[in-house]
């Protein structure tokens, strides 16, 4: 097996490379206040559908800082209580997807929402203001303010609203619910996961959002996902004058830091040849968790389908 990274052998100590703000704890621990501070406004509008064992809605709420945020929201048909729920996350600029991809899910007894990221591709509302630059991306937004207006702030708030609204339904179990995604979607459910203690089961496939110095290094942050931080740099620090209040700035959204907070059992998914999120920066946050876990690497794959994957995900989520 060839490897563009650091030596297989080696990623299991990999510590990471983004330095963590010295105030990551309070900075998140005033993020949560303000959330609770925040009336999610529920709505849930029946959404026509032809599945005859599932009720579908489109849920809206209110997230931080006053922005309304859809969700699909699925439900067995058959009345019950108690039942196990998922929460799904999609990758960077999609969204939600169709209803029809959750329907396993429901037909396993279990409640399933799906998110649509503020200012992505779905229908939620991004209602930001914010001094700086706004160009290119969404790592980058906020990131000439206080670090209290970073938009990935929002966007994890906004999953852990979400996840306290489907554990606040009648028909689910707030004891078993767990929180999925790949990619962009595997950085979302690590920091929900993170900064939601009650979820009990995590399932990230190659996450996105964490070790930005370590894909800056690695001269990755230059095309594809992390393209907009090279994109900054270019036009706002062309010098690097900045770049170490940059990055730690930056360490305030990396999911490796929030990942000891983690209590959930976790399955984590890495594929050795992602030159998309490498896999240093995806072991910089697997090696945080101190949580039950278990590892799936994938040595002839990158950033793409990994084969039985979504079988194991599927059987890992059904131990709920």
């Amino acid at each position: 097996m060839t490897s563009f990274d650091l030596p297989p052998e080696q990623l299991p100590g990999y510590p990471g490379r983004n330095p963590r703000p010295a105030d990551h704890a309070r900075y998140w621990d005033a993020g949560l206040a303000e959330l609770d501070s925040v009336d999610p406004a529920l709505s849930l509008v029946a959404h026509p559908h032809p599945a005859t064992g599932a009720e579908c809605f489109d849920l809206t709420f209110t997230g931080v800082r006053g922005a309304r945020v859809h969700a699909k929201y699925l439900r067995p048909r058959a009345p019950g209580a108690a039942r196990p729920a998922v929460l799904v996350f999609h990758g960077y600029g999609a969204s939600s997807g169709d209803w029809f991809d959750k329907l396993p899910y429901v037909a396993q007894g279990y409640c399933v929402a799906a998110l649509d990221c503020r200012g992505q591709g779905g229908t939620s509302q991004d209602i930001g203001i914010t001094d700086g630059t706004t160009l290119g991306g969404h790592i980058i937004r906020g990131l000439d303010d206080e670090p209290g207006n970073l938009l990935y702030r929002h966007i994890f708030l906004d999953c852990v609203q979400l996840a306290r609204i489907v554990m606040a339904q009648p028909e689910v179990d707030a004891g078993r619910v767990g929180v999925m995604g790949a990619s962009q979607g595997g950085g979302l459910a690590v920091a929900c996961a993170a900064l939601e203690p009650r979820v009990t089961r995590l399932a990230a496939t190659y996450p996105f959002l964490s070790d930005y110095l370590r894909v800056w290094e690695m001269d990755l942050a230059n095309e594809g996902a992390y393209e907009q931080i090279g994109t900054y740099f270019r036009r706002h620090d062309p010098l690097h004058e900045r770049a170490d209040l940059i990055f730690r700035r930056l360490g305030y959204i990396d999911v490796q830091h929030l990942a000891e907070r983690i209590t959930a059992e976790v399955l984590f998914t890495v594929g050795l040849q992602d030159r998309i999120c490498p896999p240093s920066s995806q072991y910089a946050t697997y090696n945080k968790i101190r949580s039950a876990k278990r590892l799936r690497t994938y040595p002839d794959f990158g950033h793409e389908p990994l084969p039985g994957l979504n079988d194991a995900i599927f059987a890992f989520m059904a131990g709920l």
